[in-house]
């Protein structure tokens, strides 16, 4: 094959792969790529900073192996000479080793930057709304504690406003994700996680889970509608109005069953609900619970204390350690 023909091969190849990169950005399955909020909008900067300095290190060394692998080829009218010299070289070695840790520095100042800043809300001048999220076999549950309203596989939230999510999971671990608003963040049983996301615009957007959670896992997907203020407002009157049943504690262990949901709304839920799936596998992990509920704890494990305390060892100090609510392990029998 000559020289100039395998020179075509190649950059029609190089073409091939630009173009299929460049056009399918213009499909919607995209959405990583197209922030609709101040979240998404520092995630995606983050994406374009890593994939800037990766570009550093990985276009020249695919430049150059291209260009070893055209220049030394083996073939009969390839006239270059080949002979090498094996001798350290203080010049090269300080190259290739000085530019990955720079990069690998930059890449830490703004992946460490960015990651704090996500944990605290994006706009502080704008009071946040609390929702808390509950993942269930196979549907998603969120509840409003401060409108005390309820939703499944359906949510409300104000556009311009910062939305506090707490999640958790009764049933197996999952993943929350609006791929506009911001990226995953997880929801298991006995933990209650954080998260902000704020859509900067009124719109409707992809929720779902990202988590494998059994055969019906790819259902779990839900809509998003940011609305402003106002009309957010008109929303949650019309979800307390009597058309819209009341969540019963009965209402939720049949929709924690294992199955498929459609869209509902509830005018109110049992107070509490959220802080008693969390404490339903775990203890101390959320810090939030009632004061019957602290009141009652203590009690359990002074007396746990007095009876089956072991030498040199305090259970009831363990942080986290509640072992009566560990799911198959009952220490009294």
């Amino acid at each position: 094959m000559s020289g100039r023909k395998m020179l075509r091969q190649i950059s029609f190849w190089v073409l091939a792969v630009l173009a299929s990169v460049l056009l399918s950005g213009c499909g919607s399955e995209y959405v990583v790529l197209n922030p609709k909020g101040p979240v998404a909008e520092t995630q995606y900067n983050l994406i374009v900073i890593s994939t800037i300095l990766c570009a550093i290190i990985i276009i020249p060394v695919f430049v150059i192996t291209a260009f070893i692998i055209y220049r030394y080829r083996d073939t009969k009218d390839n006239k270059a000479p080949y002979k090498p010299q094996w001798a350290h070289n203080t010049a090269l070695e300080v190259i290739w080793w000085s530019i990955p840790v720079v990069v690998i520095a930059i890449l830490g100042y703004f992946t460490a930057r960015d990651t704090y800043a996500l944990v605290e809300s994006p706009n502080k001048e704008v009071k946040p709304i609390t929702i808390q999220v509950t993942s269930l076999d196979w549907k998603w549950m969120f509840t409003y504690p401060e409108q005390n309203i309820a939703t499944v596989n359906y949510l409300e939230i104000p556009a311009g406003v910062p939305v506090q999510f707490r999640l958790s999971a009764d049933g197996p671990m999952n993943s929350f994700w609006v791929p506009e608003l911001g990226g995953q963040i997880y929801a298991m049983s006995g933990m209650a996680t954080k998260m902000y996301l704020q859509a900067d615009k009124p719109g409707e957007y992809e929720g779902l889970g990202a988590n494998f959670t059994g055969k019906d896992f790819a259902h779990m997907q839900f809509k998003v509608i940011a609305k402003p203020q106002a009309e957010f407002d008109q929303w949650v009157k019309e979800a307390k109005s009597s058309n819209n049943p009341v969540m019963t504690k009965q209402d939720y262990e049949q929709l924690r069953k294992p199955g498929l949901s459609d869209v509902k709304t509830y005018s109110a839920f049992p107070k509490g609900l959220f802080e008693e799936i969390v404490m339903k596998y775990s203890h101390g992990h959320d810090g939030h619970m009632s004061q019957e509920q602290s009141a009652g704890d203590q009690k359990a494990e002074g007396s746990a204390s007095e009876a089956h305390q072991m030498p040199g060892m305090d259970m009831s100090q363990m942080p986290g350690m509640d072992m009566s609510q560990m799911p198959g392990m009952d220490m009294s029998k």
